[in-house]
């Protein structure tokens, strides 16, 4: 049970700018993933190296954000050792490891690190949720497949903190344990592989004959986005601990966005009219769509996506990197790979600011005004704030339909 009823809420990061951004954004904790034994395997994760600098970049704000490392892959006999001395390397860098294999539970608690049980888990039930603790689990993060009311059940549990979802991709199989991109593309979504099969088109073909049958609403396995905004306050009085945020494989932006909207939800209590303009600023950054997941009910025919990639109207398009900025004039000089007009709503990220937006302005090619630039040009743009060689600009515009 949550006696003080503050409310934990964690951002994903993939990366030093989204973590800059969900720190500036008001996040009370990150999670993140290093090289190994994380469902979100590849480019998006950090290495055991870099922990001292995210440490430096949590504790340079208020909030000093918690800092949980998730290592929630399914673990085989020929890793042990590496996982091992992985877990022997963060000790003492992390706040808590985020996993489920037994494997990793038994490291942790060999070398003394605080663990939570990762959704892969399932934990659906309060016998499932008391073993864990016995087993010397801090956190468990719930099943995404559980009503409110079960998780008022689970939340009677005695000196057990409880996480839940409350934004993001819903998976189509049970908490993520799939096999489809194993069985189509020899890549494991339970190894942090997947290739989202869920979220492609698909048709019937006739074995006979070869006709083709497409199906109506061909996306038949791609669910919409969680997102709670609507009946946070419910959520809210049940007295979850954390609040947790989906979205490594994101960017900046959408941390930044969904961070700060999430963060007046568990500071204040929304009015019907400040919802509806906080769920538009939700609509502006990747979704596929909103459903209220399992939370008031089983999904309906309705909770599943139809859209191509994202059901934003806002698309941001990467312009170019800035390769010089100029402290006394005010200004950058970006490289350009696509047209930037004067007037154009442009984000910069870096790792030094986040995520900052600017309307482009006072721009200059070879000290002659414009109010275009071209790919391959270099143009100068004035710039309100110090942005760091490499930062990378991206326009937003209008998603065409």
């Amino acid at each position: 049970m949550n006696k003080n009823k503050k409310i934990e809420l964690m951002a994903p990061v993939g990366n030093i700018p989204m973590l800059v951004a969900a720190c500036k954004a008001g996040a009370d904790a990150v999670y993140f993933g290093v090289n190994d034994f994380t469902m979100r395997a590849g480019k998006r994760n950090f290495k055991i190296s870099d922990l001292p600098k995210i440490k430096k970049i949590c504790d340079s704000y208020p909030r000093k954000p918690k800092m949980y490392l998730v290592m929630n892959t399914i673990i085989y006999d020929q890793e042990l050792k590496k996982l091992e001395s992985t877990i022997k390397k963060v000790k003492g860098k992390v706040d808590a490891i985020i996993c489920w294999d037994l494997a990793v539970i038994e490291f942790c608690k060999k070398h003394k690190v605080p663990f939570f049980i990762s959704t892969q888990a399932s934990i659906a039930n309060t016998l499932s949720a008391k073993f864990y603790k016995k087993l010397g689990a801090k956190r468990v993060v719930l099943a995404r497949e559980l009503n409110l009311k079960q998780v008022k059940e689970i939340m009677k549990i005695k000196g057990l903190e409880v996480e839940v979802f409350i934004h993001g991709a819903m998976c189509v199989s049970v908490s993520g344990r799939c096999f489809t991109s194993q069985f189509l593309y020899n890549k494991s979504a339970n190894r942090g592989e997947c290739f989202q099969p869920c979220r492609r088109s698909y048709f019937i073909k006739e074995e006979g004959l070869g006709h083709e049958l497409t199906l109506e609403g061909s996306k038949v396995m791609s669910a919409k986005d969680l997102c709670v905004l609507p009946f946070v306050e419910e959520l809210k009085k049940i007295g979850v601990h954390s609040f947790k945020i989906e979205g490594r494989n994101r960017d900046s932006r959408y941390v930044d966005a969904v961070v700060r909207v999430y963060r007046e939800a568990i500071d204040t209590k929304l009015t019907k009219e400040r919802t509806i303009e906080l769920m538009k600023e939700l609509e502006g950054v990747y979704n596929r769509g909103f459903s209220s997941g399992f939370f008031l009910g089983k999904p309906l025919p309705s909770d599943f996506s139809q859209v191509d990639s994202s059901a934003s109207e806002i698309e941001k398009v990467f312009v170019g990197k800035v390769i010089k900025f100029y402290p006394k004039v005010g200004a950058i000089t970006i490289k350009l790979v696509s047209e930037l007009q004067e007037g154009d709503r442009i984000i910069i990220i870096g790792d030094d600011i986040g995520i900052k937006e600017v309307v482009a302005s006072e721009m200059e090619i070879n000290n002659k005004k414009v109010v275009k630039g071209i790919k391959s040009q270099e143009i100068g743009v004035k710039m309100p704030f110090k942005v760091a060689r490499g930062a990378e600009v991206y326009k937003l515009k209008k998603r065409s339909s």
